[in-house]
């Protein structure tokens, strides 16, 4: 049987979780610059070992309604595919719970929700001690266009960020 490691998160009610293979890091909120004319959901900017690393309002991102930053809000820093190579992105999200196995029989595919809904970004549903997770796809999650504005804004490939 095959399983797979995931890093959950909140946003609001929600739980979600990112295959931990591509999270690099989870941080405590930190100063977050604000880079002007850059789309909502881009939250700005942090200094992450001397790079700059953009960061993305998860629930700006996905419609979800604001709220205010809490001690539990964090960052989780992820690697998105980006034409060839892996660009590092924060993500900034409610709370991190945890790590925690499932096995891919236990993962259904992403509903359907009619053409008007997008739930390409979503890999799959899990379940954890009975409620749903929605895993989400970070290669998917973002256009082409969207990852073009993060790039343009001192995103770093992989290799000058490690």
């Amino acid at each position: 049987m095959d399983h797979g490691q995931y890093l959950t998160f909140t946003l609001g009610r929600e739980i979600l979780a990112l295959d931990i293979r591509k999270v690099r890091e989870v941080l405590e909120l930190t100063s977050i610059s604000q880079i002007p004319r850059t789309p909502d959901f881009m939250r700005g900017v942090i200094n992450l070992r001397g790079h700059a690393v953009p960061v993305v309002d998860m629930r700006r991102k996905l419609n979800m309604a604001h709220k205010d930053d809490t001690v539990e809000t964090c960052i989780i820093i992820t690697e998105v595919r980006y034409e060839e190579d892996q660009l590092v992105l924060g993500i900034l999200v409610d709370s991190v719970r945890e790590v925690f196995e499932m096995a891919s029989t236990d993962i259904e595919p992403a509903p359907r929700m009619g053409a008007a809904i997008s739930t390409d970004y979503i890999k799959g549903m899990g379940r954890q001690d009975g409620t749903f997770v929605i895993i989400v796809d970070m290669d998917s999650i973002f256009s082409i266009e969207e990852l073009e504005v993060a790039a343009n804004s001192n995103l770093h490939r992989r290799d000058a960020a490690a």
